[in-house]
């Protein structure tokens, strides 16, 4: 799932401190904007960044393949033990039973205001770019799955998340087309723009980006579904409450995977681990929605965001508590050791949250006051203007 986290702005520093070895490692190719996607058309060609790790620091991942096999694959359920979409769903092969469920389906969902819709929809399309996810992490280096069917722990990681993941657009993609609320050929149209437009979150083919991005993902979702899940349930739809949480429970359990492998960074490369983090803060975390187009509106990645802050499904305070969370849980502020560079990448990753916050206060609130009132059509919902 993916929700726009970049929703204010924040200064920071031009030049973060960057270590000689992470210099040396940079290559610099051009980027070019998608032909047909409209939602990245006018992007500027600028430098992109690959494959920033030291090659030697490939080594530690490969040292890490038992570590991450007692560890990390841990986090995963085998398959007989998973819930399935079907769990939750009227039973198509109960013949006399089957409308029925669907009716009360219906009958449930009619409670649901449309801006809901809006955030579900959303939710459920960025889940639904599970291909591109998966793609990503296997442009990482030391990491990635070489063959296909690799039996490394890295490889099968990425591999069972990714069918773990499935399961939670296969619902959520089912649950709204019985509900009769929502344009599926929009919401269909959607996913395919936003499949082939891809993502490109500057992870420079650094499995230390990577699995930080992945850590504050992975608990961003976590959150989102879980508000999905308390509005369901003030709304009355039980049922969808509990397809919201189990989604969210998933989602726990894979954040808590990423930041081990985190954590054991900090602990076996503290240096370069720090100046990861600040790299990846300076560029902001973008969830990976953000090219979201539905054929009609450039901006709708931006307006679901909107309505997603004024339901409180997900909001900009939230993004600032989060960065404060994985601070506290990898102890960013007790790092010793570390060169000048790493203390001042240190100093700014632990000063971050307060200046988020302070933003928003000053920044953002007079922003979303001069937005009050102000509607959007959403096609998802069959052109309804909802507020944002």
């Amino acid at each position: 799932m993916a929700l726009k986290l970049n929703t204010f702005s924040f200064v920071v520093p031009k030049k973060l401190p960057c270590s000689q070895s992470y210099r040396r490692s940079i290559i610099r190719t051009k980027s070019s904007p998608p032909a047909l996607m409209r939602s990245t058309l006018g992007a500027e060609t600028k430098d992109v960044v690959t494959h920033s790790m030291a090659p030697e620091k490939v080594e530690i991942f490969k040292s890490l393949e038992t570590w991450a096999e007692h560890n990390i694959l841990i986090h995963l359920k085998p398959v007989d033990k998973c819930w399935q979409p079907t769990d939750f769903l009227p039973e198509s092969e109960a013949s006399e039973g089957f409308y029925e469920q669907v009716k009360e389906l219906r009958e449930r969902c009619r409670q649901l205001p449309a801006e809901y819709f809006v955030v579900l929809v959303g939710d459920m399309i960025s889940e639904e770019t599970l291909p591109t996810y998966q793609s990503m992490l296997n442009t990482l280096d030391g990491v990635r799955d070489e063959t296909g069917a690799s039996p490394t722990s890295w490889a099968t990681w990425i591999r069972a998340w990714s069918a773990e993941e499935n399961r939670h657009s296969d619902l959520l993609n089912k649950y709204l087309y019985l509900s009769g609320r929502v344009d599926m050929k929009q919401i269909d149209r959607t996913i395919q723009y936003l499949i082939y437009s891809g993502m490109d979150h500057k992870l420079e083919n650094n499995p230390y980006n990577g699995f930080i991005y992945a850590s504050f993902q992975e608990r961003a979702t976590f959150i989102s579904h879980g508000n999905t899940a308390r509005l369901a349930k003030e709304h009355g739809d039980m049922k969808l409450a509990q397809i919201c949480g189990i989604i969210a429970s998933d989602e726990k359990r894979h954040e808590i995977a990423y930041v081990k492998i985190v954590e054991k960074l900090f602990e076996i490369d503290p240096d370069y681990t720090i100046l990861a983090l600040a790299g990846m803060m300076k560029k902001r975390i973008k969830m990976p929605a953000h090219l979201m187009y539905d054929g009609q509106d450039d901006k709708i990645f931006d307006h679901f965001s909107a309505v997603a802050q004024r339901l409180g499904v997900y909001t900009a305070k939230d993004y600032a508590d989060i960065l404060e969370f994985l601070i506290e849980r990898w102890e960013v502020e007790k790092l010793i050791g570390l060169t000048s560079e790493g203390r001042k990448a240190q100093d700014f990753v632990c000063g971050l949250p307060s200046r988020i916050r302070r933003t928003l206060e000053n920044k953002d609130l007079a922003y979303l006051a001069k937005k009050e009132g102000r509607t959007v059509p959403f096609s998802w919902v069959f052109g309804q203007e909802i507020r944002i």
